[in-house]
């Protein structure tokens, strides 16, 4: 029945959760399981909350700071050229934000995905030199752009990059290169690309209070940009176990539930969430994909005009397309994974999925990608083939480095970029064959010998009885919760199955009414668990989260199901 490996945490001795003064004997283990050893980097973890970072710390920060400047005191024009996922639309909106309180001569720039690709071309530059851009910022793009930023410096273009994915060989000869991952850049390295823009906009702002507080912007507040911190962070998965994501997440999620932007206002309507509920798993399911939608279907600036908009009304419409557009691409992203699924099975391509398709659309390649990187725990590519050249996405497991086997096969891709489990290429259509056959030899040399299963990682069983309230509102200090740093998760054994029923899209969930023990009843839900409904044994062991179902007005404790198995299986 289950398909996941379930890893369940070894019990700390009475003595050793104890030093976790202040927090509960579960708490304790749950922190424990996370790399805590004391109360004061427990406590750190749950309640710091200062964004005292220095920006100017960052490599290139002043050199930065110093052309922006002068671009804003001569009224050159600036153009802020961003990516088309959520990260890119935000640190776009955000840059925006902040240079036109500034009193910036600014315009924003977000590539085509189908027409132009991820981040700078040279012709794009080229236009934007003909129509009198003095100086190109990037946000979340372009530090693999070596010869784009060297073509656009040969237009008349100067070229500030800010970015947060992988270093290639060389830098792009910018005037200055803000990437946190750059090895002579203290501080954190796991930054988001709108994490990086918010730490340049920091520094714009306190060079203004600086040196001339007299124009410093009163209608701007720092805490006004970090909604968009705090959806651009947590859309593109960054790590929520880094201190400064943390914070800024934290920070991010206060302001985005005062609802102070319009057009987040709009989004959290359409997407069914209250006002002072949203959480991180809000901005990952809801929020986080409404705005991918528009650079997937067609233009991104349809995301950034609804972050930048002044008017509710605005706002509406922006959001209701936005909506409009997710649904089609749920649509299109289920057709588009039953016509490559068609092409694998179980016992093809055993280390690497690479798979392609010439009628999938460049904007459902990583969603797909992703799906089946899931399904059969493997690295995935998939590929928008063209008619000379092709791009795909690539989604891959904790074991395998993509970004990495794509940078030792450079020699025969066009581009490439991105984080060790998510990447994108750019390839002419003669070395498709070489390269499939490049990844999957180190995608077999690496793997080797591995067990590839996903693994549920559980940080202690209890009895439902230890589910009380104050349990729950304490576990709620892990929040944000995200990648790298689950909700508590717990399993308990030999639960009797009262009665079950699938639930959803095509069945898709399994609703369940459990008991343990002779204890009140209790309801669980299992996303993307329906199947299993099929073959139910009357007891089953469950791994799950608890969680405070809303529903009709009542709230009531319920389970949300990571994995099911019969009872008496063994871990």
């Amino acid at each position: 029945m289950s398909q996941k490996e379930w890893m369940l945490a070894d019990k700390a001795p009475a003595e050793r959760l104890r030093r976790f003064q202040g927090f509960s004997p579960i708490m304790a283990q749950a922190l424990l399981n996370r790399g805590f050893e004391d109360t004061a980097a427990a406590q750190q973890f749950v309640h710091g909350s200062d964004l005292n970072d220095d920006p100017f710390l960052m490599r290139g920060m002043d050199a930065a700071v110093a052309r922006i400047n002068q671009a804003i005191e001569e009224k050159q024009l600036i153009a802020v050229y961003g990516d088309f996922d959520a990260d890119g639309v935000c640190a776009t909106a955000l840059m925006m934000q902040t240079l036109a309180a500034l009193g910036a001569n600014v315009i924003p720039y977000i590539p085509d995905r189908a027409a132009e690709g991820y981040g700078l071309n040279t012709a794009a530059l080229q236009r934007l030199a003909d129509n009198g851009v003095d100086l190109v910022l990037t946000v979340d793009c372009g530090i693999r752009s070596v010869a784009e930023v060297a073509a656009g410096a040969g237009a008349g273009l100067d070229i500030i990059v800010t970015d947060h994915h992988s270093i290639g060989p060389d830098l792009p000869p910018a005037l200055a290169v803000i990437n946190p991952q750059r090895e002579d850049c203290p501080g954190e390295a796991r930054m988001a690309g709108v994490g990086v823009a918010f730490m340049l906009a920091k520094a714009l702002l306190l060079h203004r209070w600086e040196k001339d507080r007299d124009n410093y912007p009163e209608s701007l507040r720092l805490s006004d940009l970090l909604d968009l911190v705090a959806v651009g962070t947590v859309a593109d998965v960054m790590p929520l176990n880094v201190s400064l994501n943390r914070r800024l997440v934290r920070h991010g999620l206060n302001t985005l539930n005062e609802l102070r932007r319009p057009g987040l206002s709009a989004l959290a309507k359409v997407a069914g969430l209250k006002p002072g509920n949203i959480r991180a798993s809000h901005i990952g399911f809801a929020l986080g994909p409404r705005i991918n939608a528009a650079g997937r279907l067609g233009s991104a600036m349809a995301a950034y005009d609804l972050l930048s908009v002044a008017s509710p009304e605005e706002a509406s419409a922006c959001a209701a397309e936005l909506q409009r557009m997710n649904m089609e691409r749920q649509a299109l992203t289920r057709e588009a994974q039953a016509a490559i699924g068609q092409q694998i099975t179980e016992g093809d391509q055993v280390s690497l999925i690479f798979a392609g398709d010439e009628n999938i659309l460049p904007g459902i390649v990583g969603l797909v990608a992703g799906r089946l990187a899931e399904e059969f725990y493997r690295p995935a590519v998939v590929m928008e083939i063209g008619e000379e050249q092709s791009r795909a996405s690539c989604r891959s497991i904790p074991e395998f480095d993509i970004t990495r086997a794509l940078d030792e096969c450079a020699d025969l891709l066009l581009r490439h970029g991105g984080h060790a489990m998510a990447a994108g290429f750019t390839v002419k259509n003669r070395n498709i064959d070489a390269l499939q056959q490049e990844l999957q030899n180190k995608a077999e040399a690496s793997l080797a010998g591995k067990e590839l299963r996903r693994r549920l990682h559980i940080d202690c069983e209890i009895d439902l009885r230890e589910l009380r309230p104050d349990l729950l509102v304490e576990l709620d200090q892990l929040e944000p919760t995200g990648q790298e740093n689950p909700p508590a998760a717990f399993m308990t054994r030999n639960l009797k199955v009262l009665s079950h029923r699938r639930v959803g899209v095509d069945g898709n969930h399994l609703k369940l009414r459990l008991s343990h023990e002779g204890r009140p009843a209790i309801d669980a839900i299992g996303f993307g668990l329906g199947q299993r409904a099929a073959a139910l044994p009357s007891r089953i062991d469950a791994a799950y989260h608890p969680e405070i179902n809303e529903w009709n007005g009542k709230r009531s404790l319920q389970l949300r199901l990571l994995d099911i198995r019969p009872t008496g299986s063994a871990l």
